[in-house]
């Protein structure tokens, strides 16, 4: 194949995958601003976005402050930056509309239909609407442009120069969402102590009574933090589509350690770090070429990594400076698939 075709294949896969990763974080983090919280965190979780993208400098040309709204209209129909969902889905048409002899008809027309569709809508068309129900239609394109590359393209490097784009995009975005989010979810909530003042005069009934009444406003704040909590991290697990298979695999409550460990570790959960990884090892084996043996080796260290690898290690070092280590060897991994495949001799 030649490497022009594999270039805008790969990159087609990039884009369209990077729009629907983008449409999750967003949809999470807009289900998250609904429950009440102070102001300061709401900032930090849509900030968190911006620096996710590493968009600040651009953000800051455009708007002087961190709102739901302003971020919301810069990361989904904002046309001034590559990263926002309507620039993504313009460049993943414009690479798929370069190789459109290469793609099955039923893939063609999905995406351009969802290019069509997309230019048509403004952002206050969008907004009014509801933001929740266009990031669900992003997805449910997203699912449908899948559907048509496994049921109708024949298994040639095509066809694995796309999944190799989509696998490294979304192991990229499931390392930076966990990240982000469980560095937001897990910060310790301050409570206001609880003060009871006593004098000699005072009964020990009304003693009694008052630490019966503290120890139930204790109860109360624990059981408010706790169902906050839950629906965080339901929130979390549902961006990444793993809360029901959360729910079958641990059967419990929903904690940080598990969240992350269903993540990175979980070989058959198609979002995890292992799965992704995996796949790419498994792609890279089917296009290997005489200047990619490298590529593989490290693809291949990267993989042993995760499937030998537990979580006691991975908290040993940080989870953060893990995960950090993790994002930069996707994007060595994917400088090197661009200069093995994607770039002509």
């Amino acid at each position: 194949m030649l490497s022009r075709t594999a270039d805008h294949l790969f990159w087609m896969a990039r884009y369209s995958e990077r729009a629907e990763n983008l449409a999750r974080l967003l949809d999470v983090t807009y289900q998250m601003s609904l429950v009440p919280h102070d102001e300061e965190s709401e900032r930090s979780s849509w900030n968190a976005i911006i620096v996710l993208n590493s968009l600040e400098d651009a953000y800051a040309k455009r708007h002087q402050e961190i709102t739901a709204a302003k971020v919301l209209h810069f990361m989904v129909r904002d046309e001034t930056h590559s990263s926002s969902i309507y620039s993504c889905l313009r460049a993943a048409r414009e690479n798929a509309h370069a190789v459109r002899g290469t793609l099955t008809a039923e893939m063609w027309e999905t995406i351009n239909e969802t290019w069509l569709h997309l230019r048509t809508l403004s952002f206050e068309s969008i907004y009014e609407a509801g933001v929740a129900a266009f990031f669900d239609w992003v997805k449910q394109r997203a699912s449908l442009l899948r559907g048509a590359m496994f049921g109708t393209m024949l298994r040639d490097e095509a066809f694995h120069f796309i999944r190799l784009g989509a696998l490294l995009e979304r192991a990229d975005n499931t390392a930076r969402i966990l990240d982000v989010k469980y560095h937001i979810l897990s910060a310790p909530v301050q409570r206001q102590p609880q003060v009871q003042v006593q004098t000699q005069s005072q009964s020990q009934g009304k003693t009694q009574s008052q630490s019966q009444s503290q120890s139930q406003s204790q109860s109360q704040s624990d059981d408010l933090v706790a169902a906050s909590d839950y629906y965080h991290w339901g929130a979390l697990l549902r961006s990444v589509s793993a809360f029901e298979v959360y729910r079958k695999v641990y059967r419990d409550v929903i904690t940080p350690e598990r969240v992350a460990e269903l993540l990175i570790l979980r070989e058959d959960l198609p979002r995890s770090l292992h799965s992704c990884v995996e796949g790419v090892v498994s792609v890279l084996d089917h296009v290997r070429n005489s200047r990619s043996d490298e590529t593989v080796r490290r693809a291949g260290q990267l993989y042993a990594s995760l499937r030998y690898g537990r979580m006691e290690d991975i908290y040993a070092k940080g989870l953060h400076a893990w995960l950090d280590d993790f994002i930069g060897c996707i994007g060595d991994l994917g400088g090197r698939i661009s200069e093995d495949f994607l770039v002509g001799a």
